[in-house]
């Protein structure tokens, strides 16, 4: 963990700091180019094996809404959302990401983005009419880090359902939040991302200065994305807002009714970083979706950078309890822009899962204990 101050460490247990104390010994060129001015996370295009099956899961069951669909693709979107979708099914031979959306401020941003990603060599396309059903004038990139990323401006607006109370479900998911992205060098990646603009609002560190996890935003909330260390590039989860922590327990029972709480691979239950509450869940491809709900304003220019140590029991369940090997092991694939699985490279720097699996014995408590409570032991 980077050298803190001891008057750095909050009552909570976790430390403070201006800026992400992260440093990357194999940074991405910073191009002279100007970014993109990215708003926020968008949308999201998973390309599914079964369409039908897949629509069962996201309409019937969590309730997000078609704003239309076909015979190779579905297009959804949350109560909240006025844009045309926040999320694409497309059919397909191999459960993937096709990609990442963000909407940019304005529409000369998409040249930014050209000229940004093509001084970096990456892949580079721009279509007037947009990728997608719903999206005009789009940019879409292979990045350094071989994410498929897009960005776009121009959108068909759709009916914001937030007065609908007659549609509306106890478990409603109300917007996009984030995404996660599993990357095999956790500092290389913050460093690209803050050339785009994005800040540092929470890490997960060590005392060698080895940097397991980092959550990064545009909108002022804990993040649009993050980067967790693991054998990429991968998707780890997107995810889904909700108004409160009941609306999570009554998807959770909902999914008891109808026989597919196999569907539940972590949770319900609240982070420490981020200090959300959550719930994620497999769909039928494996894709992992997260219900989350309660993170905090960051909007702020100086707003305080939190580090948690990786041996810190609270950090990923902030009520101790162990996370399952699943969560660190299993990530979705990701594509090129032809469509191509882009090759999976693997994680060199220690692994989170390998030096402490939640309340596994390896992790504290409270700092100094040598005794272990009773949740400590393996959890494998």
């Amino acid at each position: 963990m980077p050298k803190l101050n001891e008057s750095d460490k909050t009552s909570s247990g976790f430390w403070v700091t201006k800026e992400a104390p992260i440093v990357s010994d194999n940074p991405v060129a910073t191009p002279k180019a100007t970014p993109p001015d990215i708003l926020r996370c968008a949308y999201m295009e998973l390309v599914v094996t079964d369409l039908a099956v897949s629509r069962e899961f996201y309409v019937d069951v969590l309730g997000l809404y078609v704003t239309t669909e076909d015979d190779e693709a579905i297009y959804l979107r949350s109560t909240e959302e006025f844009i045309h979708h926040n999320l694409v099914l497309r059919q397909g031979p191999v459960a993937a990401v096709a990609a990442f959306s963000y909407r940019v401020r304005t529409p000369e941003d998409l040249d930014r983005a050209v000229a940004f990603y093509t001084e970096l060599g990456c892949d580079v396309r721009r279509k007037a009419e947009g990728f997608v059903t719903g999206i005009g004038d789009s940019v879409r990139v292979v990045d350094p880090l071989g994410f498929p990323y897009e960005f776009f401006y121009q959108t068909e607006h759709q009916e914001r359902l937030s007065w609908r109370y007659d549609l509306q479900t106890p478990g409603e998911l109300v917007r996009l939040d984030h995404f996660n992205q599993v990357t095999p060098d956790v500092p290389r990646a913050v460093r690209h991302y803050q050339d785009l603009g994005f800040r540092v609002t929470e890490d997960i560190q060590d005392s060698e200065g080895t940097v397991y996890a980092a959550w990064m935003r545009r909108k002022p909330t804990v993040h649009d994305t993050a980067a967790t260390g693991g054998d990429g590039p991968r998707m780890h989860h997107v995810a889904f807002a909700t108004h409160e922590k009941h609306n999570i327990l009554a998807i959770c029972d909902k999914l008891g009714a109808l026989r597919l709480s196999d569907r539940i691979e972590r949770g319900p239950g609240r982070h420490g970083v981020s200090n959300a509450f959550y719930l994620y869940l497999r769909d039928p491809d494996g894709h992992r979706v997260e219900v989350y709900t309660q993170d905090y304003y960051t909007g702020d220019p100086d707003n305080p950078v939190v580090t948690w140590d990786v041996h810190d029991n609270q950090r990923r369940d902030w009520w101790g309890n162990p996370v399952v090997e699943s969560w660190y092991t299993d990530a979705s694939l990701v594509l090129d822009l032809d469509g191509n699985p882009q090759p999976v490279v693997a994680r060199t720097d220690s692994s989170e899962m390998a030096v402490t699996i939640g309340a596994d014995g390896f992790s504290y408590t409270r700092d100094g204990d040598e005794a272990k409570g009773f949740k400590l032991g393996n959890t494998l």
